[in-house]
């Protein structure tokens, strides 16, 4: 073998050799930047797992927050609604109320009052009042009790009120108290509350 052919076969050699250990060492580099790729995957995706998590979180928080706003608000509403319906309700009550009292029913009501209130003093002495809107009734209610009446000085919208000095006693028949009563007890329906 010549020279020369000894020159290449070295050559060669050396070149197969460098090659694999270049491969080897390329292998052995890719290798370790794929378990560096992986790692910074793997964490990449946990971290990108807990932001869409606390994201999730932040919203179903912002999300409720809104809706207690708008439940509040709606509530509110609600509330202020049936504080005028309950306003205009009364009003209207108190204006058949008014109309009632124009009646013949309204008289004979009085009349049933009256002696009730006389049957509860067992006869005894009393002051009984009429409202100053019944003036106009105080004679035909005398005339068809048998009883003095007197006309208060408090408007107490209708009815009668009768005081029983010895027992000390007030008996209260009038339509301001009841209206009054029944306007506080008032709640609509639906369990929201009273509406006050």
């Amino acid at each position: 073998m010549t020279v020369d052919e000894k020159i290449t076969r070295l050559q060669e050699s050396a070149m197969q050799e460098a090659r694999s250990k270049g491969n080897a060492i390329v292998e052995q580099h890719k290798k370790a930047l794929t378990h560096v790729f992986d790692q910074h995957k793997a964490e990449a995706l946990i971290q990108a797992d807990t932001r869409i998590k606390a994201e999730k979180t932040s919203v179903k928080q912002q999300l409720g927050m809104a809706n207690s706003k708008a439940a509040l608000e709606l509530k509110r509403e609600l509330g202020a609604a049936q504080k005028r319906l309950k306003k205009q309700l009364f009003k209207e009550v108190e204006e058949k109320l008014s109309a009632y009292m124009k009646t013949e029913k309204y008289q004979d009501l009085l009349v049933k009052y009256i002696e009730k209130a006389v049957a509860y003093s067992d006869r005894g002495e009393m002051t009984i009042y009429v409202n100053p809107t019944d003036a106009d009734k105080k004679a035909y209610l005398e005339e068809k009790t048998g009883f003095t009446l007197s006309i208060s000085k408090e408007d107490f919208i209708g009815g009668i009120r009768a005081v029983i000095p010895e027992r000390n006693i007030l008996v209260d028949y009038a339509f301001k108290g009841a209206l009054e009563r029944e306007y506080q007890k008032f709640a609509f329906g639906g369990g929201m509350g009273s509406g006050r």
